[in-house]
């Protein structure tokens, strides 16, 4: 059901549903207990939704800015209503039975926004995400709400530092194998964990999160330079500072999120991703995003920009930067100006400024001379995308690869079959895993997972063992955005549905290739049928709860993982 304007001006066009008829005596009630007064009922309200929580520097400073936001507000003569909701800290979660919480979080985090949205009718949106699902959540509310709206993002960490050497997450994702295989002792583990992440932010490199900022200031949902500002950089409470007038400009015009999010739009977040060497995860966003917005996006749509957008960004983690020294030289819109100025980008897409992309990029600086954070489009460090799409026998629906063009373009390897994460890491530590080998990491899917893991400990025990560009890695799971290696996740079907996946026994050979955008299991497609009339389907690993729920409507990779049939 879509919540409608009660009146058609006015800044209160959905609030005054509560506020003005006399029958609506006991919600009136209500906003007076909650501080409103009479001249209060005429104003606009604003929803101001944080995905904050403390127990995660990626949120933990939220509740702050959401402070700071509703001030700004306030100061416009609009009323702030500051609410929260989930969220799910990858980094805390992963390698444990709470990773499969993780990907759900996304459409919990929507469904959040959109109901107490809905509920309560705000007459616009102020929403502040900080963690890698919190940003899709809120692209998705927004859409399915379609009200003047506005994503403040809380920013990036520092850098960590240890012995004078920079740290991020990264790091601390490969200590405990480089403890397993003596390259270091405990206590040297035990110091670049508590160096690595210092503050307030999220994760540094261009991981999921900083991947899917970069998206949503792309497709026009934030202010200039909120992708790229840190966390505890002064600018960002200034940003903060800023919003009460700009979220009146949309109010003031009607100016709504779908009038912003259009398949123009979702091209920029798009060549934005490609461009800076975004994570896998930003597809399987981006799908459910358009999905929410109702615009039509496929797997083949990412390939076709994938062909034309160079990788040209050295950012963690293959690369050598971070967002803040992506900052340093002149931030996101420096970048999409570039890109702009090559005939990359849709010039003409409205944002939530109230000007084009076009518009607000002419005043704003170009990339520091010198700098070298970001090549030119004529020097890159790919010539085309590094998150390629992969159809065949394998993966008909589809998969997604990762590949920097560092590690090759082709890999062919016999097959190491695994059933479960925790399996292959297992084997990494009996030494099983050699040069030349294809690991299959399976039931790892949105049914099978359940809820589609992030395989962040495999590809880091790869990486630590110096297998890194020896091995290959396919999954039915996901690759946090910290991930890095010849890797393919996403495989459609998943291995819980019979997906050709299920069927790949030890010792096949696998041929990845991110040139034909091919990905080949050598085996006869009679012996296929063969296997697939023995297999058994293994049970759900839940059958109670959120996670039974989410088995039961979730849709494949391809399409999302959606859940909203």
């Amino acid at each position: 059901m879509s919540i409608q304007p009660f009146q058609n001006s006015g800044l209160n066009r959905y609030s005054s549903r509560l506020t003005q008829p006399k029958t609506a005596g006991v919600s009136q009630s209500m906003l007076y207990a909650a501080g409103l007064k009479d001249d209060d009922m005429s104003k606009g309200q604003v929803g101001i939704g944080a995905v904050a929580y403390d127990g995660n520097p990626c949120n933990m400073h939220l509740s702050r800015l959401s402070d700071l936001c509703r001030e700004s507000v306030m100061n416009e003569g609009l009323l702030g209503m500051r609410f929260s909701t989930i969220g799910v800290s990858d980094g805390i979660a992963m390698g444990t039975e709470g990773m499969s919480f993780s990907l759900p979080s996304r459409d919990t985090i929507a469904d959040s926004f959109e109901t107490q949205s809905s509920a309560f009718y705000y007459d616009g949106l102020v929403m502040l995400p900080g963690c890698d699902k919190n940003m899709p959540g809120c692209l998705m509310a927004a859409a399915r709400l379609n009200r003047p709206t506005l994503i403040v993002y809380g920013g990036t960490i520092k850098p960590g530092c240890l012995n004078g050497k920079p740290l991020d997450v990264g790091d601390s994702n490969e200590s405990y194998q480089k403890y397993a295989t003596g390259q270091i002792d405990d206590e040297q583990r035990r110091a670049i964990n508590r160096s690595s992440c210092p503050g307030p932010g999220a994760c540094g490199g261009m991981f999921t999160a900083n991947t899917m900022a970069v998206a949503m200031e792309a497709m026009g949902m934030t202010l200039p330079y909120s992708s790229s500002i840190p966390a505890e950089d002064e600018a960002k409470p200034k940003e903060c500072a800023s919003i009460g007038s700009s979220i009146k400009y949309l109010m003031e015009h009607n100016i709504c999120a779908l009038d912003i999010m259009t398949r123009k739009s979702i091209e920029n977040a798009i060549v934005a991703m490609m461009a800076l060497g975004g994570s896998t995860n930003g597809i399987l966003h981006l799908l459910a995003v358009a999905r929410a917005a109702e615009i039509p996006l496929t797997l083949q749509d990412f390939q076709a920009i994938s062909e034309k957008t160079p990788l040209i960004a050295d950012m963690r983690p293959s690369g050598r930067y971070a967002m803040i020294d992506l900052h340093n030289v002149g931030g996101t819109p420096a970048v999409m100006k570039y890109l702009l100025k090559e005939g990359m980008l849709h010039g003409d897409c409205l944002t939530v400024t109230g000007k084009t992309v076009a518009e607000n990029l002419a005043a704003l600086p170009n990339l520091k001379p010198g700098q070298d954070v970001v090549r030119s489009l004529d020097k890159p460090i790919k010539k085309t995308g590094h998150l390629r799409i992969l159809f065949g026998n394998l993966s008909p629906t589809g998969a997604v690869a990762k590949i920097t063009g560092k590690e090759g373009e082709v890999f062919t390897g016999p097959a190491k079959v695994y059933n479960c994460e925790e399996d292959m890491l297992a084997a990494v530590h009996n030494k099983e895993i050699v040069k030349g080998d294809v690991v299959v990491i399976r039931y790892e899917g949105p049914t099978g997972g359940p809820g589609m893991p992030e395989m962040l400990a495999p590809t880091s025990a790869i990486m630590a063992t110096g297998l890194g560009k020896d091995v290959a890695l396919i999954t039915d799971g996901r690759f946090s955005g910290a991930s890095y290696g010849f890797i393919v996740g996403h495989v459609t079907p998943e291995a819980q549905i019979c997906g050709p996946i299920a069927l790949v026994q030890v010792g096949d050979m696998i041929t990845i290739d991110a040139i034909k955008n091919e990905i080949v299991l050598h085996v006869s497609d009679e012996e296929l049928a063969r296997r697939q009339s023995e297999w058994v389907m293994p049970p759900f690993r839940v059958t109670k709860g959120v996670l039974a729920r989410y088995i039961r409507t979730v849709k494949q990779a391809n399409e999302g993982c959606v859940t909203d049939e």
